[in-house]
């Protein structure tokens, strides 16, 4: 496999990051690199995954240190239209009420878009007639490919990826990886993957970076970080 950072842009960079909560630091000085492409953040349970994740739209903020987009300072854009650009797809579905077209058009309405629901459903794997479905009806599975149209519907240029198969079975967990290799090969578009699994990682990504106890101990080509 090739060495993705000899060959993508830098997408992001973190330097010196650190948050606490309370008197628990969550990450702590972390330095790393997410290049364009498919990268997966990998690491036990409680090592700050999720909360490098949400750094990345201005979810939430660091204490310490200073991220880029694009070589640009991440705390002076805009949040909102960051987010319309970084959208992040949360562990567990947080669709609103309503049919699952609504969520897609009220996404699409906050990123000055026009809904294109059978395409988005399309490259969620979702069938047509899943737009005209109440949410509350739907299976956990279709309801994470429908937060997936959601955040599609903004077109975004990155996807941020919390667990997305975490609350699956292994025929739904597969069916929406599939999903998810698709869409890097029909969009231009990058993946930053938050796992616990380092095989999911193998299967979804060409880039690691590896958090135990909020420390970056790892950052490179998947070959050489999961070797």
């Amino acid at each position: 496999m090739r060495n993705v950072r000899d060959h993508a842009p830098v997408l992001f960079e973190l330097l010196d990051v650190s948050l606490a909560r309370g008197d628990r630091r969550v990450l702590d000085s972390v330095s790393a690199e997410i290049p364009v492409g498919a990268t997966a953040i990998v690491g036990p349970s409680g090592a700050g995954k999720s909360t490098l994740l949400r750094l990345l739209n201005r979810l939430a903020e660091p204490d310490a240190g200073t991220i880029s987009y694009h070589g640009k300072p991440l705390a002076g854009l805009d949040p909102l239209a960051l987010r319309r650009e970084v959208s992040l797809v949360p562990q567990l579905p947080a669709l609103l009420e309503g049919t699952v077209e609504s969520n897609l058009a009220y996404a699409a309405g906050l990123a000055g878009e026009e809904v294109e629901a059978e395409r988005c459903l399309g490259l969620a794997g979702l069938d047509p007639d899943f737009a005209g479905r109440d949410v509350a009806k739907l299976s956990v599975g279709e309801q994470q490919r429908a937060m997936l149209a959601r955040a599609l519907a903004q077109k975004p240029e990155v996807l941020l990826l919390d667990e997305p198969t975490s609350a699956l079975d292994h025929a739904a967990r597969d069916a929406i990886e599939a999903t998810l290799a698709e869409l890097r090969r029909e969009l231009e578009i990058s993946t930053v993957l938050v796992s616990h699994d380092p095989e999911q990682a193998r299967r979804l990504s060409e880039w690691v970076v590896r958090l135990e106890q909020g420390r970056a101990v790892a950052c490179g080509p998947l070959e050489s970080v999961l070797a």
